[in-house]
């Protein structure tokens, strides 16, 4: 019944385990995302300052409204890549703790295998040194002494 039981909470941590693995690779690729937004919108800033620069009179003057936009998003955008970076340390932090309780159910199921592989063993050569015994006692006795 134990054994079961055991078997169960190994099976049920490995699905844990799995879970939060996917969790972070999650977070991992929304983090990419953000990155990927932050290295965008620099280099649409480049490209408007460029354009901003050639035509100083036109379309420079609309610069100074971009570039506060610019900002505002790119603080949105740190604050979101501080907040899942926040979150990937808590889902790591989440994924060791399911790990190590996997880890330690598998320990224990194998320790209690090895003991039970021993305890078989021992009295299997019980058995077989009862008999050895047996079988010795008998050809003594039909053996008369010289």
């Amino acid at each position: 019944m134990a054994t079961k039981g055991l078997a169960t909470l190994i099976r049920l941590s490995k699905w844990a385990v799995d879970d939060k693995r996917r969790a972070l690779t999650a977070l991992q690729a929304r983090e990419d995302e953000i990155l990927a937004d932050i290295d965008a919108a620099e280099a649409r800033l480049i490209e408007e300052q460029r354009t901003a620069a050639e035509d100083a009179t036109g379309v420079g003057f609309l610069y100074g409204a971009y570039a506060r936009l610019w900002l505002d998003r790119r603080a949105q955008l740190d604050t979101m890549l501080a907040q899942i970076r926040a979150e990937i340390v808590r889902a790591g932090d989440e994924l060791s703790e399911a790990f190590n309780q996997l880890k330690t159910y598998e320990i224990t199921e194998r320790e209690r295998k090895r003991r039970a592989t021993e305890e078989r063993d021992r009295k299997e050569q019980a058995f077989l040194d009862e008999i050895g015994l047996n079988i010795h006692r008998r050809r003594n006795q039909d053996d008369p002494p010289t």
